[in-house]
């Protein structure tokens, strides 16, 4: 058991927290959605009714180390004090820690929220420089980890600080974990892992780890073209990972040693380009036409793949079953969604485009957990210790 805010007592203590604000800005520099904002609202709030000087930080973007005005986090404490109804201190310093940063954080008093400025715009950052590390621990009393998608990347502010300060959870961390744990480690039976999307080479090791605890692993996506390949179909101008078909076959070889049952596709829906106005067909899968390509799993396997569902206990998904930005082959990811919108399961929805889906399709409210980290869930996923995790405090 990790450490959480409520194993401190936080009255008068500098709370420095690690938040995930990377939160997309159209090109008024407006934020569009404040999902990762909202999702850290009831640690900051925690903190804040505590007592505690809550001191927030995060990185916006790619700016690579230098001040960029459109990666500013200034959008991020207006939305943070329209939604926290309070005023939040915006440190706005392109060195994000400096003199005149540590005179404002010093005079917050209990209570009290400040913001600092993108951590990305400092170099040192993703380099997780010991003398960066040591500046922003200098502004904190404890550390909170609150940033889940960033928790696999060993940077200064996820884990250079706790070489210099204490460090805790907050709720959306403790939240995490604890669903990505027990669907992976104590599963309730029958466990199904769906995955999706396009490439084997970003699943192999997801893979090799399911296979161990998983009942059932079905696999759709892109990526079901270069297990077709591995079986010997054609799969006419459909995506492959051409350099992992190999690896496609033995993932099959030990899905079957395993005792696993793996579920491919049966029948997709072909298109004869990569477009939503694009001819389209729904074929068996011995049947891809040679001058066309998949686009989404067929009505044959949304039905296969439902079906299991139904019967599951625990589903971790990751991975769309189709190319759903188009509306024309969002049927496949559009019936997973809904099956698991559906069932009484313990649904894991792994970050990323399967997140993405799910809000899309009006499904977020309907499933047990929706993951904020896509390539932390995937790590986590992979049996992987996370740097970000790794530093918090045991109990």
């Amino acid at each position: 058991m990790k450490k959480t805010i409520k194993d401190v007592d936080w009255k008068g203590v500098r709370a420095l927290v690690r938040c995930d604000f990377n939160v997309p800005l159209d090109d008024e520099l407006l934020i569009t959605d404040d999902t990762r904002i909202r999702a850290a609202l009831p640690t900051i709030e925690y903190l804040s009714e505590h007592g505690a000087k809550v001191i927030l930080m995060s990185h916006l973007g790619r700016p690579k180390g230098e001040p960029k005005e459109e990666f500013s986090l200034a959008p991020v404490a207006v939305r943070l004090s329209d939604l926290l109804d309070k005023p939040i201190m915006f440190a706005a310093s392109d060195d994000v820690v400096d003199e005149g940063v540590v005179d404002a954080i010093e005079k917050l008093e209990d209570g009290d929220i400040a913001l600092l400025e993108n951590l990305r715009f400092r170099k040192e950052e993703e380099k997780n420089d010991p003398e960066f590390s040591k500046a922003l621990a200098g502004l904190g009393d404890v550390f909170v980890q609150e940033a889940f998608g960033t928790a696999h990347r060993a940077h200064a502010s996820t884990a250079g600080v706790a070489d210099y300060l204490p460090c805790v959870s907050g709720f959306l961390i403790e939240k995490e974990v604890k669903f990505l744990s027990e669907a992976v480690n104590t599963p309730e039976r029958p466990f199904i892992a769906i995955m999706g999307g396009a490439k084997v080479a970003d699943k192999i090791l997801v893979i090799e780890n399911l296979l161990n605890k998983v009942d059932t692993l079905i696999i759709g996506g892109g990526m079901m073209f270069t297990f077709y390949k591995a079986m010997g179909l054609e799969i006419g101008k459909s995506i492959l990972d051409e350099e992992h078909v190999d690896v496609a076959a033995g993932l099959i070889k030990t899905a079957e040693e395993k005792g696993v049952k793996l579920l491919l596709p049966v029948d997709t829906v072909c298109a004869s380009e990569f477009s939503n106005d694009a001819k389209t067909a729904v074929v068996d899968r011995e049947a891809i036409p040679e001058d066309m390509m998949g686009m989404d799993i067929g009505p044959k396997s949304i039905e296969l793949f439902t079906s299991a569902i139904k019967d599951a206990k625990t589903v971790v998904w990751n991975g769309p079953m189709g190319v759903f930005e188009m509306s024309k082959f969002a049927e496949g990811t559009k019936a997973i969604a809904s099956a698991l919108a559906e069932s009484d399961c313990i649904s894991v929805i792994g970050g990323g485009d399967s997140a993405a889906a799910i809000e899309q399709f009006g499904f977020a409210d309907k499933v047990t957990h929706i993951s904020t980290g896509g390539g932390a869930s995937l790590e986590f996923l992979e049996g992987k210790d996370l740097p970000g995790i790794a530093v918090i405090q045991d109990k």
